[in-house]
């Protein structure tokens, strides 16, 4: 709840579920890719806003508290260490959770809105999920005017309703025309592929949160950047030397996470059944592996960490 009622939660949502909604309105002019391009660049929104929601969230919930007093505070009570990081790393994964579903809700309009250059802007689509967000502030602002309670939270809690239905009366109720004679329709490819961007999210949780324990927002930010930007190119940087038997490459290609294991939008591209569940399962399996290692060197430099 506290992660939730941070102001910059309901700006990176809001902001990042509608420019995703809004890649799909403009003529591209892409010689039929235009659907490829829309899909590929909602996927890269919700992965990078996963990315600043991690990094915002872990600095608001640990080193904040760190800094003024609070994690003292709550350690003076009958609370291990451990158990008071792992916490915070489950309240982030909930947080990151929710953003993540909005995008994905995003981004299944926008796939179902995409158009190639014989088609039109789907504008009651577009005026359907604007008004969901709307109506979510408008909702927020009566509970905290009439009914004294937080704003913040309850235009999150409101904006994963009003999103919600309005996907689904865009997906039922409305038509348009994709292209000549082909009418548009929702790629429900995407959720597994956003599943996939939620693991890695959860990775980078628990980077920033291991980082939070002893460094502050931005040189979190930094370092989680570093790890996002090295980790896109680790099968060129470091997997081609692993290969080849080079033990160096081989201690930082299992150090350094590879998204390129979570960023399959060529599956969708291609348009043959490769894509399954049972990748999912795969990194599921990845994703929590690393995650435990990642979380058992922040306990280990959060017990070695002086609060007073």
């Amino acid at each position: 709840m506290e992660l939730v009622r941070q102001p910059v939660f309901l700006l990176l949502m809001t902001a990042s579920s509608l420019f995703s909604v809004f890649l799909a309105t403009p003529y591209y002019f892409a010689f039929g890719d235009e659907p490829k391009l829309v899909k590929n660049s909602t996927l890269a929104v919700m992965l990078l806003a996963g990315l600043l929601g991690a990094v915002l969230s872990a600095s608001a919930s640990l080193a904040r508290e760190i800094r003024s007093g609070t994690a003292l505070a709550v350690l003076s009570k009958p609370v291990g260490r451990a158990q008071f990081l792992l916490a915070k790393y489950v309240g982030l994964v909930v947080a990151l959770t929710l953003l993540t579903y909005v995008n994905l809700a995003a981004a299944l309009v926008a796939s179902r809105m995409a158009f190639d250059a014989y088609g039109g802007t789907d504008m009651a689509a577009l005026g359907l999920f604007a008004g969901g967000v709307v109506l979510a502030y408008l909702l927020g602002g009566f509970s905290n005017f009439f009914l004294r309670r937080p704003f913040v939270s309850d235009t999150v809690f409101c904006l994963l309703v009003t999103v919600t239905v309005a996907a689904f009366v865009i997906f039922q109720f409305t038509q348009q025309m994709a292209s000549v004679n082909e009418p548009a329709k929702v790629d429900w490819r995407l959720i597994p592929a956003a599943i996939l961007i939620l693991f890695a999210v959860w990775i980078l949780a628990a980077l920033a949160l291991a980082c939070s324990t002893r460094l502050d927002m931005i040189p979190t930010l930094a370092i989680c950047s570093a790890f996002f930007l090295v980790g896109l190119m680790s099968d060129y940087l470091f997997g081609r030397p692993a290969d080849q038997g080079s033990w160096w490459a081989t201690v930082l290609y299992t150090v350094i996470p590879n998204w390129q294991n979570f960023w399959l939008a060529d599956a969708l591209d291609t348009g043959k059944s490769t894509f399954h569940w049972g990748y999912v399962g795969k990194a599921l399996g990845y994703m929590a592996c690393y995650v435990g290692a990642v979380m058992a060197l922040a306990v280990t430099m959060f017990e070695e960490r002086e609060l007073s």
